[in-house]
């Protein structure tokens, strides 16, 4: 099959990168986000239609910091600069880039003055942008003319006379430019002639010619099956391609959540049709975790008990096995590479299958590693997974245990399980399920009083959880309706046994982490 016309995105370091591929997919084009460190050569040979240089935190005249080959001016392949990416093809172009004078950050009322990427505004039209910068374009290099200007910005866009070549010194991508997808969707359609062909079914189509042809006639494929969105696609799309030679293998790990073995058993088993091994191993991984408070040493012991399982279940399946499928995404891929070319710093680390260790002797299906999740939930829809499983709010591999804060027993794992799903249970009452990102109770390690039938308790406390955020990485505490939250609280406390407090949480992130270990 002949791939797709894609976009390369250089990420110079920008906060809003993943935004700028998000918003080229949104437009059913295919884009990819590599550092600067690539060279002209292999820009070459991968062939875009199209190159993005992103935004970053740098001053292009600073020491050390990332650059591009003036050569990639060169190749006839139409570029767009954006914020510090236009600076960048201003100085590669011979032009001046200064400190401004005044920072310009925020909302700016941009004056269109004509060009390309404006097609559809008229010239002295006034549109709101988002700007972000401290340096700026001085004024336009050789052989380019300002399409657009703001009160601090006289070149706030730009593009070259005869080559494929524009400029902008504001962010496209962002929600706070409203026209922004018009002007991208301008460079994609008109410079750089994509067709808006990157759609699911296209990519479920082009993915299951890769898989059969890298797995070919006869070998076996096993699928660590967590339940969750990334791993449940990742199977039926692998299911797609190679039918019964496929079989996943689903660790019970005594750590789900109320019905979860159930719920994954019937869809993958009788909607599916899918070869599902299950392992009852709570006994096994309850015992690694007796005694341990300290979340660090939890995910350890929860993760070399899963290899140690999962290796056994995989012989179990017959020698014919060559391959391991796992629900790697995008963000998990690109994460890892700085701007400079090297590793990233790690906040959380990214983990699929539990965490399973190079020595297996199996080579790698990732068939989600070129997709961001809300990708991910259109593909799986498409592939006519239920949208209980499709929509449903991440949930970490560690499961409960990092949602009891302390020790995790059997008792508490009783009482988390009712309280989540009473919480879970009213949301979708009140159909504010797809409205929330994530949603989970957690039990505090502590206890307060209380008065229940008139008498005083001493029992726990359970904390609610919910957050709005487009894919994790920032996110905002859910305003919830307060009588939603009372009368969550209420039933918490009137159904579950041995718990008299429930709090909100109404920390973002940053500061706080989604999870709280």
């Amino acid at each position: 099959m002949t791939e797709p016309q894609r976009i390369l995105i250089i990420d110079f370091g920008s906060q809003y990168t993943q935004l700028i591929a998000r918003r080229v997919r949104e437009a059913h084009v295919y884009c990819e986000i590599h550092p600067p460190s690539r060279t002209v050569e292999w820009i070459r040979e991968w062939a875009p239609s199209g190159i993005i240089l992103s935004g970053g935190p740098n001053s292009v005249y600073g020491e050390n910091v990332p650059t591009a080959d003036p050569a990639l001016l060169e190749l006839g392949t139409p570029v767009l600069g954006v914020c510090y990416g236009m600076q960048l093809l201003a100085q590669l172009s011979g032009g001046k880039v200064e400190r401004a004078a005044r920072r310009e950050y925020g909302r700016a009322a941009l004056t269109v003055l004509g060009g390309t990427l404006f097609e559809g505004f008229g010239a002295g039209d006034e549109t709101p942008v988002w700007m972000s910068h401290g340096d700026h374009v001085d004024s336009p290099p050789p052989g380019y003319d300002v399409v657009a200007r703001s009160i601090n910005t006289p070149v706030a866009a730009f593009q070259h006379r005869e080559k494929p070549l524009f400029g902008v010194q504001f962010h496209p991508e962002v929600a706070h430019t409203p026209r922004g997808g018009e002007i991208l969707n301008n460079f994609l359609v008109a410079v750089c002639g994509c067709a808006p062909d990157w759609t699911p079914g296209h990519f479920i189509e082009r993915e299951i010619a890769r898989i059969r042809a890298q797995v070919g006639a006869e070998a076996r494929v096993i699928c660590g099956l967590s339940g969750g969105v990334d791993s449940s696609v990742a199977a039926a799309l692998v299911h797609r391609a190679v039918g019964d030679r496929l079989t996943c293998i689903f660790v019970d790990h005594g750590l789900l959540r109320l019905h979860e073995r159930e719920q994954v058993e019937q869809t993958f088993r009788r909607h599916l049709g899918i070869d599902l091994r299950v392992v009852d191993a709570s006994e096994q991984f309850l015992g690694q975790l007796a005694g341990i408070a300290d979340p660090e040493l939890k995910r350890r012991r929860i993760g070399h008990t899963f290899i140690d399982v999962f290796e056994a279940e995989a012989k179990q399946v017959g020698e014919d096995v060559g391959f391991l499928v796992q629900g790697t995404l995008y963000p998990d891929v690109i994460e890892s590479v700085s701007p400079m070319g090297g590793p990233s710093v790690t906040i959380k680390s990214h983990h699929n299958v539990g965490g399973l260790p190079e020595r297996l002797p199996f080579a790698l299906i990732e068939p989600l590693r070129e997709l961001f999740k809300d990708e991910v939930r259109q593909v799986g829809r498409e592939l006519g997974l239920p949208e209980e499983m499709v929509g449903r709010h991440p949930f970490p591999g560690p499961g409960l245990a990092i949602r009891i804060l302390g020790e995790v027993t059997r008792p508490a794992l009783e009482v988390l399980r009712k309280s989540d799903n009473i919480y879970i249970e009213e949301i979708r009452a009140a159909n504010l399920y797809d409205d929330i990102w994530q949603a989970f109770a957690v039990l505090l390690p502590i206890r307060s009083v209380g008065v229940q039938g008139d008498e005083r308790s001493y029992d726990q406390v359970i904390a609610l959880r919910a957050v709005t955020s487009r894919d994790g990485m920032t996110a905002d505490w859910f305003p919830f309706p307060p009588d939603v939250l009372a009368h969550i609280s209420s039933r918490i406390a009137n159904e579950v046994d041995g718990v008299n407090r429930v709090v909100y949480d109404v920390s973002s992130k940053p500061p706080a982490t989604i999870e709280w270990e």
